[in-house]
């Protein structure tokens, strides 16, 4: 199983919604929330105006957090 994304769509995650239900499993407002007090924290960018994320990144980023 390749850990690469096919293309960018398969790995971009626009909105914290997206976001939020790629972490925690569910987009409700609290985790959405989370997300975006996180923000700062978490390695995402703007997309006009829609917080966004690659998937690949949040997982590698994850794996380091874990690790230290």
């Amino acid at each position: 199983m390749s850990t690469t994304p096919d293309s960018l769509a398969d790995d971009l995650l626009r909105g914290a919604d997206a976001i939020a239900e790629f972490i925690y499993g569910k987009a409700t407002s609290a985790y959405r929330q989370r997300v975006y007090r996180a923000k700062d924290e978490l390695p995402c960018f703007k997309l006009g105006k829609d917080i966004c994320a690659r998937k690949s990144t949040l997982l590698r980023w994850i794996a380091e957090q874990e690790a230290q």
